[in-house]
């Protein structure tokens, strides 16, 4: 070989090894720019979207038991009867399921019967709903409130020690419950 011939074969593999060097490097800025881009949509999706949360207490048993983790939407508008939702009430979380909306008069008799708006609510819980000290019934919840009981209606902590929950406390509506067992 000549020498202009080990020129162009030297000069030939230095510009490969650039380009591969620049091809590398694109590739690694663009990984990094993926995954940049995958944690940014995870923490919206996470944080704006949707609420993971871990279930303390029994206050929902036997729908939701203590460990439990619960995936609330956070962008519900609004609410049903019976739609389980996480709430904050003196400024911890809590988990409870709509038992009243806005207008609606909630009535406790003596038997541990729920009435609301006249008519018994019994559905799936087994647990009687006694009043607690500190609320007069009937009681008409606010505009812009919520009634919100725990399933565990003997053992709990909701609207009938708290008041009724303002609907901006209310975080969002339970979508999915996983279960602790096998965590």
């Amino acid at each position: 070989m000549t020498s202009t011939a080990k020129k162009k074969e030297t000069i030939s593999s230095i510009i490969t090894v650039r380009r591969n060097r620049a091809l590398d490097q694109q590739g690694y800025w663009s990984l990094l720019l993926r995954i940049l881009f995958l944690a940014l949509a995870g923490w919206v999706m996470f944080t704006q979207v949707f609420l993971i949360t871990q279930v303390s207490g029994n206050a929902m048993f036997p729908a939701v038991k203590d460990g439990d983790l619960v995936i609330a939407f956070r962008l519900q508008q609004e609410y049903a009867k019976n739609d389980v939702v996480v709430y904050t009430a003196d400024g911890e979380p809590h988990i409870g399921r709509i038992a009243a909306r806005a207008t609606d008069v909630v009535t406790l008799d003596e038997s541990g019967t729920l009435l609301v708006n006249g008519t018994a609510q019994s559905g799936e819980i087994m647990y009687p709903t006694y009043a607690k000290e500190g609320m007069e019934y009937p009681y008409k919840v606010p505009e812009g409130q919520v009634f919100i009981l725990g399933d565990y209606r003997t053992q709990t902590e909701d609207s009938r020690d708290f008041g009724s929950i303002p609907l901006e406390n209310v975080q969002g509506k339970v979508i999915t419950i996983l279960r602790r067992r096998g965590l």
